[in-house]
C-alpha cells in the first residue's frame, strides 16, 4: 500500500511541477495558421518563453505569442478607428482571449509605414530575405505612416499577404504579450532555435 501511495504522490508531484512551469516559464504553442510561413508553419508547435520580457524589453524581430485586440480573432478586424491608406493606429482597449503568434516589426515612439508587404520604421525599410511575398493585397501598400503608442509593438506575420496582424488591428500593448518564442520541437525536420 505504501509504494501506490509513494506513486501517486509522484505522479502528482510531476504534474504540479508541470503545470507550474508552463504556468510561469515556458508554455507549448501550436501554430495555427498559415500567417508565420515560411518560417512556421501550420501544426509546428513551439515553445514560448514567458519570463523573457519580465527581465528586458522586446526587440524588432523577436516572434512572439501574445493577445490580440478584441475583434482580431473572428476576422472582424480589431481597429478602434477608420483606417484609410495606413496601418490601423489603435486597436481595441479590450485584449481578446485567443493566442496570435507574429513577428515584432516596430515599437514604442517608432513611425511606421508599409511598402510591398516591409515594414518600413523610421524611414527605414527592414531588410527582411525571410518573409514571403506580399503581392496585390491592399495592405500591402499603406503609404501614410503612424507612430506605435508608448508601451506598444506593431506584430506582422512572415507570410504578409496571408496574414492578420497589426496592420488591421493596430499596435498590441506590452502587457498583452504572453512571451518570446525560441525553439521549434515539432515536427520533427523543423526543430531547432528560432
Amino acid at each position: 500500500m505504501g509504494a501506490v501511495l509513494e506513486l501517486v504522490v509522484i505522479v502528482a508531484m510531476a504534474i504540479g511541477l508541470a503545470l507550474g512551469i508552463q504556468a510561469v516559464i515556458v508554455k507549448p504553442f501550436q501554430i495555427p495558421s498559415e500567417s508565420m510561413e515560411p518560417t512556421l508553419v501550420p501544426t509546428e508547435r513551439v515553445l514560448v518563453n514567458r519570463l523573457s520580457y519580465k527581465f528586458g524589453d522586446p526587440s524588432i524581430g523577436d516572434v512572439v505569442v501574445f493577445h490580440p485586440p478584441n475583434g482580431a480573432d473572428d476576422g472582424g478586424g480589431g481597429c478602434a478607428v477608420e483606417m484609410g491608406e495606413r496601418p490601423c493606429p489603435e486597436g481595441t482597449d479590450e485584449a481578446s482571449e485567443q493566442n496570435f503568434i507574429k513577428r515584432i516589426v516596430a515599437g514604442p515612439g517608432d513611425e511606421l509605414y508599409v511598402e510591398d508587404g516591409h515594414p518600413v520604421v523610421n524611414g527605414e525599410m527592414a531588410e527582411e530575405d525571410f518573409i514571403r511575398r506580399c503581392g496585390a493585397a491592399p495592405a500591402c501598400n499603406l503609404s501614410e505612416p503612424i507612430e506605435i503608442p508608448a508601451d506598444h509593438y506593431f506584430m506582422m506575420g512572415d507570410n504578409r499577404g496571408s496574414s492578420d496582424d497589426s496592420r488591421f488591428w493596430g499596435p498590441v500593448p506590452r502587457d498583452w504579450i504572453i512571451g518570446k518564442a525560441f525553439f521549434s520541437y515539432w515536427p520533427l525536420r523543423e526543430i531547432g532555435l528560432l
